[in-house]
């Protein structure tokens, strides 16, 4: 539990004054992905099945590229957050956040049936190196600068960030002409690498180089050697410490859950409902403006009082409320209702980053976010197994009982497994048994 002396709101936003050169081409980024979001379901809708409000070949597409996604992001993730560790935040956040600008180019040049599988590729290899990645070696540079007792407050003012920028994409897709969606979205990601290139300062000091006397041979042979090594220890650092094992089994069934939403939900409302653009963005807008509310002031204000687990456990009840009136929807209007509840779930991440990283030391911080975010990959993959062809099902008039939301009823299942191993979760500050991987260190820290 945190304590404060000060307005908690408050001190998260001065906390957040070193960050600023990350925080604002993140916030762009953001956004330029959330714009695109909406009017991504009509735009492979109308190239897969024309004419078509239900399509159950772009459902199965977007279950098999976010399988696919899940089986790399279980490496790569990791992977990405010992590179961090090793070699630098900054350069690890210019090569993820530069991925996202290339698929959308080819949906710009045309909509045609073969531009949007091209864009399927291109995202999915996106997806991989992207999505998740940068969130958590963006938590992991605020970690380098911000002292352990503030970085809840720190961790729920850049989720509360994330949401303003969904609420501002939102608003841009509800109200650009859909022919300028992509690009304006391709102009603005393409900026965020830009200003980060000039800007944004290093907050890590590269350890010594064993090897920088070795031959070109011995240094191939090493790199693989090295990368196995850090691999284990990051392993070690989150399976020897109950506090992190335990946050790696609920992340890892509550994303199970919400992915597998997450992937189906706007096909659904527009097989069921017959939602558009419009009422996407609408029902984005709305869970986006209570979050920023809730990440930014409630969860600052909340967290000194009842602590992390507390705030966690409620937003995963949130999650399954959530679940519940989505999957048994008799209306329209339950829809917003149902998105509602986003309000409260959405303080599940800050509550989990705030977690994992007080129990785990500051040269580890990237190690123990991203292996963790690399078990949730699994969920990734998993989820779209299950819940693409369960929903084309019951979505079909094939199915065996009158119940549309049947799979997303599933998914709360998930959730509520995860609620159970918060409940047993006795979080700590950092465990003895957390392993010191690496030499580097914070090159800024301000206590």
């Amino acid at each position: 539990m945190l304590q404060g002396t000060d307005i908690p709101w408050l001190r998260g936003l001065k906390e957040m004054r070193p960050m600023l050169h990350l925080l604002l081409p993140l916030t762009i980024h953001w956004i330029a992905e959330e714009m695109t979001v909406s009017v991504l379901v009509d735009v492979t809708t109308s190239a897969l099945c024309p004419g078509d409000s239900t399509c159950s070949k772009a459902i199965y597409i977007n279950g098999l590229q976010q399988t696919i996604v899940g089986v790399f992001k279980m490496v790569v993730i990791p992977l990405l957050g010992q590179l961090s560790d090793e070699h630098g935040r900054k350069p690890l956040l210019l090569f993820t956040i530069s991925t996202s600008i290339f698929p959308f180019v080819l949906l710009v040049w045309r909509q045609s049936e073969g531009f949007v599988y091209g864009y399927y590729v291109l995202r999915t290899i996106s997806n991989i190196i992207s999505q998740g990645s940068i969130f958590c070696i963006a938590v992991a540079y605020a970690a380098d600068v911000v002292s352990e007792s503030k970085r809840a407050a720190v961790f729920s003012w850049i989720s509360g960030l994330l949401s303003a920028s969904h609420v501002l994409g939102d608003l841009l897709a509800r109200f650009l002409p859909e022919k300028y969606i992509f690009a304006v979205s391709i102009v603005l990601l393409i900026i965020c690498p830009v200003y980060m290139k000039f800007f944004l300062v290093e907050t890590m000091i590269p350890a010594p180089k064993d090897d920088q006397e070795s031959g070109f041979w011995a240094k191939i042979v090493n790199v693989p050697q090295q990368r196995f090594k850090s691999m284990r220890t990051a392993a070690e650092i989150v399976i020897f410490s109950p506090t992190l094992r335990g946050m790696a089994l609920v992340s890892f069934f509550y994303e199970l859950g919400m992915s597998g939403i997450t992937s189906v939900l706007l096909y659904y409302l527009k097989a069921v409902f017959g939602f558009n653009k419009n009422q996407f963005s609408e029902l984005l807008m709305m869970v986006g403006i209570g979050s920023i509310f809730s990440q930014m002031l409630l969860l600052p204000i909340l967290n000194p009082l009842v602590g992390e687990k507390v705030i966690l456990c409620s937003g995963l009840l949130a999650s399954i409320a959530y679940a519940w009136l989505y999957g048994l929807a008799w209306a329209p209007w339950v829809s917003y209702l149902s998105a509602s509840f986003g309000i409260i779930y959405v303080l599940v991440k800050p509550a989990t980053y705030a977690i994992i990283s007080n129990a785990t030391s500051s040269t580890n911080q990237g190690k123990a976010q991203t292996f963790i975010a690399g078990a949730q990959s699994l969920s990734d993959l998993l989820s779209p197994i299950a819940m693409s062809p369960l929903t084309s099902w019951f979505l079909s008039s094939n199915a065996p009982f009158e119940c549309k939301g049947f799979s997303i009823l599933c998914a709360s299942i998930c959730m509520i497994i995860s609620l159970c191993f918060v409940c047993m979760l006795k979080p700590d500050s950092k465990s003895s048994n957390d392993i010191e991987g690496s030499t580097e260190a914070p090159l800024l820290n301000h206590s």
